[in-house]
């Protein structure tokens, strides 16, 4: 009996004697995933299992949340711009009362993740 056989597109493998198929997830890009692509990543592991199941064994999770991840950064950059312009908040504010701008970017900042994880984490 041969060691290996390949049968409908599938190989197997001769232990004792049975043949087992030799079946593993396919090869996936290593892309960084950072905090919000992990957060994703959690979420749909709770949430959406199946979701989740098909990325992994199609072999495109990590493409996925890379995604997920930079499409969550561009989004935060943005917001916090736009909010920073629309509340003045500037260099001139940053050199004359520095304390007053930390504490309002760190506002800004706080409401642009909120968005974020509303719009593009938890969807």
């Amino acid at each position: 009996m041969e060691k290996y056989i390949t049968k409908d597109g599938i190989k197997y493998e001769l232990r004792g004697e049975l043949y087992y198929p030799l079946l593993g997830i396919p090869e996936q890009t290593e892309y960084y995933i950072g905090k919000y692509g992990r957060l994703h990543l959690r979420y749909i592991k709770k949430y959406c299992k199946s979701t989740y199941v098909t990325l992994l064994t199609e072999g495109k999770l990590n493409s996925y949340l890379h995604e997920i991840d930079e499409q969550a950064y561009s989004m935060f950059k943005i917001i916090v711009g736009e909010f920073a312009k629309e509340h003045g908040i500037n260099e001139e504010l940053k050199a004359f009362d520095t304390l007053k701008w930390v504490a309002e970017m760190n506002n800004i900042k706080a409401c642009a993740e909120e968005i974020v994880l509303r719009e593009v984490i938890y969807k």
